[in-house]
């Protein structure tokens, strides 16, 4: 039977009676599952930090090595989480960064793109020395590698999908790296299309597996997550591979968590959509690997109480912008309605 604290009377006796009995089956639920993590992503969800435990959040998300959210979490008791950018980039300021697409030139972009062109040394150093000063200086509970793609942006229903990055270093790269001789994003497109996407995800994989080396060497016990495109492998003409260089099977080596960001209204999907991708999951996802929902707080409840329908749960749950939801106490009840729902589908 599913807990709901609707069970619980309307007196103060009553209430104080439920209480005992909602931290009661609580505290019975995580003996199984005390390593899930759930809470909101992004550092103004703190200003919650003293009540977030008292709602089922034990962790929280957010953007770099933030020394006061750090300080925020160790006060509270709470899983300290860092969402760390890899490969993105202000293409105004930095032109250099754009990918090439199949025309020879700059690939059309807005201000949500993500992923930049692999052949810029310096560009890739300096996003290795941030990771190194980072995991330096903190112990974070876990790190979710951010923007570990190639170009693209696939927060709509209507993803402008472009094959990249021809520039002569890339396309050196693909020759040397596979032994094939093409010298055209024509030419490669159209006799090296699968040779092209699986040196695309090599890249990708490869980088994050440099990532997971560095965090391990230090926080072995640190968790290794990243944020994925949410479709399937075949949706969008295999477009998750094939455009994102997002390959589940070659990043299993160093992605202990793999986090798709079902935002279902920014997409165009319903609001099921979460529960869905947790039941088809096991299809895809590498056997042993983690697989966790960061949810748009756009979309709640209906996402986050469809979700912990799903009979394959999430390993935890991320709600961007979530801080939000402690401003309603009936809202920071649904999501300790829903965590331990989780918990006890998981249990």
């Amino acid at each position: 039977m599913r807990l709901d604290r609707r069970m619980v009377g309307n007196s103060t006796s009553q209430r104080k009676q439920g209480d005992v009995f909602w931290k009661s089956e609580e505290m019975k639920l995580k003996k199984t599952s005390d390593d899930m993590l759930f809470g909101p992503y992004g550092a103004a969800s703190l200003s919650h930090a003293a009540i977030l435990q008292d709602y089922g959040a034990n962790a929280v998300w957010f953007h770099g090595f933030d020394p006061q959210a750090f300080a925020n979490c160790e006060e509270h008791g709470l899983a300290a989480c860092v969402e760390f950018q890899t490969f993105r980039a202000d293409f105004g300021k930095h032109p250099g960064l754009i990918p090439i697409g199949i025309d020879g030139k700059p690939i059309r972009y807005g201000s949500l793109v993500q992923g930049v062109c692999l052949s810029n040394k310096e560009f890739l150093a300096e996003t290795e020395a941030c990771l190194a000063e980072g995991i330096s200086q903190f112990k974070p509970r876990g790190i979710w590698l951010d923007y570990l793609t190639y170009a693209g942006w696939f927060e709509t229903p209507n993803p402008d999908l472009q094959e990249s990055c021809f520039c002569k270093s890339c396309i050196d790269d693909f020759c040397e790296k596979t032994g094939i001789d093409a010298d055209s994003p024509a030419l490669i497109l159209n006799l090296f299309a699968k040779e092209w996407m699986a040196h695309k995800c090599a890249r990708i994989s490869g980088h994050a597996l440099h990532y997971a080396e560095l965090i391990r060497f230090r926080h072995p016990d640190c968790i290794i997550g990243a944020y994925m495109c949410p479709w399937k492998p075949e949706e969008f003409n295999g477009a998750l591979s094939r455009i994102f260089a997002q390959d589940y099977q070659m990043l299993a080596d160093a992605i202990d968590v793999f986090t798709p960001l079902i935002y279902a209204a920014k997409s165009g999907r319903a609001g099921s959509w979460g529960k869905e991708y947790l039941e088809d999951s096991g299809r895809f996802i590498p056997p042993g690997k983690k697989i966790q929902l960061i949810l748009d707080y756009q979309d709640f409840p209906q996402s986050l109480d469809s979700a912990a329908e799903a009979h394959l749960p999430s390993w935890g749950i991320q709600v961007f912008s979530g801080g939000d939801i402690f401003d309603h106490p009936d809202q920071a009840a649904a999501f300790r309605r829903a965590v331990l729902a989780i918990r006890q589908a998981a249990g």
